[in-house]
């Protein structure tokens, strides 16, 4: 398998997709070291590269194609550049452009703007920007209207508009500026954003809206634009890439004028996957099931283009409009599934259905048009022998539910699964899609990179709470919820995942009196050790006795009801924010710590370790005092037991408390805290104790998942410290060495 960096390789997509003329003389203006650079050489053309400011001397009217990406947004006459370029074109050539859109939707959903580092500079058009003499310019975006008034200054008498979607750096989606999407961008496209963190509103959430209201292509947040003088624009309608899925599965798809659709594999890897695509069609078709016609031509899958709506906008808009046709329709594409393949076993009632000889995993909605009363099948990429229907099915409900939670309100998601016995194993199904999918779709090597540029709902959340209320208002009802509990009874209104994580966190910082919920079949029974009530308990309550913390996440309509209900005092847990633990310091010891406190400054001030602790040894201890040793003040975390059977596999010889109790007694260790079950990753325990450092053996020194965890810890400001263990001793070689005496 080709071994690809695959973040360099999903940047060349903006180019990709565009066919040059292996005959064509190209010049890229950019870096030698650019993806797009790499991506062109690779094309077949004659390639040079230019990286200097002077394009005088470059030979004018010898280039097929001149080609940049975002250089004019860095330039302040961007007019007189692209009038320069288009010297350099022979009379037929193009000038290939890749520009953001200032008024891109990103922008509007709080992103910052690339070059100044602000939201909404660039939908206002930089009036508070560049302001002042001194002001270094770095760059504008520009929006379609002036990007074409500036292409035509510089004398290109045509042009051609492709909407960039989610932009230059991973182009997943383009439509020609007369074409818009047919089916749900949302369930393509994932956001991404320059600075994920100041987002407030999901992108993908405005897709639809954009499109219906035709404001798709003026919101696109990227252009890749044609300049020419002769002929016509490029003949692809949209073109769809699959860059981060590794060299056997990435795919370009491209519809071309409304005649046909072209599917070509990246590398050569993928020419195999366009072969079981083919494969997996005709097998559909001699099963009965109606199939888009495919013929493989040189390296290409070639299909016939459609204008029918997708199968899953079909059945989404069924169920806004007519359930009962909705559910028909479903049984009848579930009735496609159950018949696309000999069934290996017939459903016993067991909860695992029937096993099909041959499962085909990608009929979903998804990838199907509605036609003439049925279903039509394309892309169905894999078969997999023996394969439960039920899973199949699942998806086939998930990919019509999923991402938005709209749907749910005309008929609840969990009805569907009860209607065609998917509840008994639901998790069973979940899990196999997730494993089948996850090394195509969540590739290790793109984490870090979308971690740093994907949305995360949690903090999405909390920027659009903040919006909804002065700084003061927001400080005292969403940061400082922990201020004056102590003179309070501390109430939670709910008693789902937001109030169980809140007791898993805080429960042991912060007494709860009582649990209130609104649905009156969870009155009666308990959350933890306190039992749920109704919340006109209230009423009994002296108004300055208590606090009301909201542990729901759509809270917005509980406030008028606590405010009807006389509540002075009430708080909102914000899953996605950081509230510190207390510090509860071990203060009875019989050493003498005033030399420590006088000793030289430290690097860090407070420090983090976690560890199981069982059958304390030299090795734990020396852990522990290289730890105290770098910081001021050591938390450290002793992980429970449910924690050790579960990462461990295994039972600790001795009990939590009691592992605790030792720690405790240890003069290096300034405050022990148990290691919350659920919430143990070091982001979780990073936003619980707010430390400096976090302090590890060395074994976990080159382990992907800890340096993702250390590039955030550096990120929020701190680090992690990796020290070599004492190879003498173990708690693995104790525990043998125990088991080999008992026996």
């Amino acid at each position: 398998m080709k071994d690809l960096n695959l973040v360099r390789e999903v940047k060349k997509g903006i180019i990709l997709w565009y066919d040059i003329p292996k005959e064509s003389k190209v010049l890229f203006l950019g870096s030698n070291s650019d993806p797009v650079y790499e991506a062109l050489l690779g094309s077949g053309a004659e390639v040079s590269v230019y990286s200097g400011s002077e394009q005088d001397v470059l030979v004018s009217g010898i280039y097929d194609y001149v080609i940049s990406i975002a250089e004019p947004e860095k330039h302040k006459a961007p007019a007189e550049l692209l009038k320069k370029w288009r010297t350099l074109l022979k009379p037929d050539g193009r000038l290939l452009l890749g520009m953001n859109n200032r008024m891109g939707l990103r922008y509007f959903c709080g992103d910052r703007d690339p070059y100044t580092g602000r939201s909404f500079d660039g939908v206002e058009g930089y009036q508070h920007a560049y302001t002042k003499a001194e002001d270094t310019y770095l760059g504008q975006c520009y929006d379609e209207a002036e990007l074409r008034e500036m292409i035509a200054k510089a004398g290109f008498e045509k042009c051609c508009f492709f909407s960039v979607m989610s932009d230059l750096d991973e182009a997943v989606m383009l439509f020609r500026e007369d074409f818009v999407p047919t089916e749900d961008l949302a369930t393509r496209l994932t956001s991404r954003y320059v600075y994920p963190d100041t987002v407030f509103l999901a992108e993908e959430n405005l897709y639809n809206g954009i499109v219906k209201n035709g404001m798709f292509h003026k919101m696109a947040n990227a252009f890749f634009i044609e300049c020419f003088n002769e002929g016509e624009p490029k003949d692809v309608l949209q073109a769809t890439l699959s860059l981060s899925r590794g060299a056997e599965s990435a795919l370009i798809t491209l519809v071309r004028d409304k005649t046909s659709v072209e599917k070509r594999a990246v590398y050569a890897e993928g020419q195999k996957r366009l072969d079981t695509i083919r494969t997996n069609l005709d097998k559909l078709k001699q099963a009965g099931i109606r199939v888009v016609d495919s013929e493989r031509i040189g390296t290409s899958l070639l299909m016939s283009y459609m204008a029918a709506p997708i199968g899953q906008v079909y059945l989404r808009d069924l169920l806004r409009t007519d359930v009962d046709g909705f559910l028909k329709a479903l049984d009848h594409f579930r009735d496609l599934i159950l018949s696309s393949s000999e069934h290996a076993k017939e459903d016993v009632g067991d909860g695992e259905g029937v096993i099909l000889k041959h499962g085909f995993i990608d009929m979903v909605p998804l990838n199907s048009f509605y036609i003439d009363g049925d279903f039509v099948f394309f892309d169905q990429e894999f078969c997999e022998d023996d394969y439960p229907a039920n899973a199949i099915i699942s998806r086939m409900v998930w990919t019509v539910y999923e991402r938005n939670p709209e749907y749910a309100k005309y008929y609840p998601m969990d009805k569907v699964l009860e209607r065609y016995g998917l509840l008994k194993e639901r998790e069973r199904w979940r899990k196999m899609d997730t494993e089948f999918f996850k090394d195509i779709l969540d590739r290790e090597e793109l984490r870090e990179e979308r971690r740093h540029h994907y949305s995360n709902g949690s903090v999405i959340d909390s920027n659009r709470m903040r919006m909804s209320y002065t700084s003061d208002e927001y400080q005292k009802v969403f940061v400082d919820i922990f201020e004056g509990l102590e003179q309070k009874k501390l109430i939670l209104f709910g008693s789902g995942n937001y109030a169980k994580r809140f007791l898993e966190l805080y429960g042991p910082d912060y007494e709860v009196y009582a649990v209130i919920d609104n649905k009156q079949e969870k009155w009666g029974t308990k959350l933890g050790e306190v039992e749920i009530s109704s919340p006109s308990m209230l009423k009994d309550l002296e108004s300055d006795s208590y606090c009301v913390l909201i542990c729901i996440k759509n809270f917005a309509s509980l406030v008028p009801q606590l405010e009807s209900l006389g509540v002075k005092d009430y708080r909102i847990y914000d899953a996605g924010h950081n509230y510190p633990r207390k510090r509860k310091p071990i203060v009875s010891r019989s050493v003498d710590r005033s030399a420590e406190q006088t000793s030289a400054k430290k690097k860090y001030h407070i420090g983090y370790v976690a560890g199981v602790f069982d059958l304390f040894h030299i090795g734990h201890l020396n852990l522990i005092k290289r730890a105290k040793e770098m910081c001021d003040y050591l938390i450290v975390g002793v992980v429970s037991d449910s924690g050790v059977k579960r990462d461990k596999n295994s039972e600790s010889f001795i009990s939590l408390e009691e592992r605790k109790e030792i720690v405790a007694s240890c003069r290096y260790v300034d405050e022990v805290v148990e290691v919350p079950p659920t919430y143990s990753s070091i982001e979780e325990t990073f936003k619980l104790y707010h430390y400096d450092v976090q302090f590890s053996g060395n074994d976990h020194a080159d382990d992907p998942v800890w340096l993702e965890a250390k590039a955030y810890l550096n990120k929020h400001g701190a680090d992690i410290v990796f020290f070599p263990y004492t190879e003498s001793t173990s708690s693995t070689k104790l525990k043998k060495l125990i088991d080999k005496r008992l026996l």
